[in-house]
């Protein structure tokens, strides 16, 4: 299939903006996102002769675009655990948390408008790893439920359930936490 470095120049092209906004999704950093699809792609470059063209290619990209966000979440809750850990005992350095830096013309608004997406972003988060992973793909990167079934190797209806449960997950979450704030 791939026959050159321009044919793979042209894959990753063609699929680069797209890998590193689902990355992004998950990541929630644009730096990590950026060195995440570049992960991918080298994961890609390695693994071509292994890809089964049972599917597309952009579906087995974005799979492994999904993966890798999902594997590096994980790995940064344990090194969040541990670093709790350490500084409990005395030895943890501050970390640096991240910036955002609102633009327009209204301040108020800008204000409101990063602190729903934080409180969104932080209901997401709590949904689980399938539901988050359906959500994503649906309502933040656009992709039909037949591309996310083939993206995460299940059926059309099982996206359609998991993106169902997920709705009411955020719904219930999102409701608990305004309840809590009145």
């Amino acid at each position: 299939m791939i026959q050159s470095n321009a044919d793979f120049e042209t894959i990753v092209k063609n699929h680069q903006e797209k890998v590193r906004n689902i990355c992004y999704r998950f990541v929630k950093n644009r730096e990590d996102a950026d060195d995440l699809a570049q992960e991918v792609f080298m994961q890609v470059y390695e693994s071509l002769s292994y890809f089964r063209k049972e599917a597309n290619i952009s579906t087995w990209i974005y799979r492994i675009a999904v993966n890798k966000s999902l594997d590096f979440l994980r790995k940064k809750k344990r090194k969040k655990r541990f670093g709790q850990l350490v500084s409990i005992v005395g030895f943890g350095e501050k970390q640096e948390s991240e910036v955002v830096i609102p633009s327009g013309d209204n301040p108020h608004r800008n204000v409101e408008a990063v602190e729903r997406k934080e409180i969104l972003d932080n209901a997401i988060d709590k949904l689980p790893e399938n539901q988050k992973k359906a959500i994503v793909l649906s309502r933040y990167e656009e992709f039909s439920n037949k591309e996310i079934a083939e993206i995460m190797n299940l059926s059309v209806s099982a996206v359609e359930a998991l993106i169902h449960r997920a709705k009411r997950n955020l719904h219930q979450l999102l409701y608990q936490y305004f309840e809590r704030k009145v």
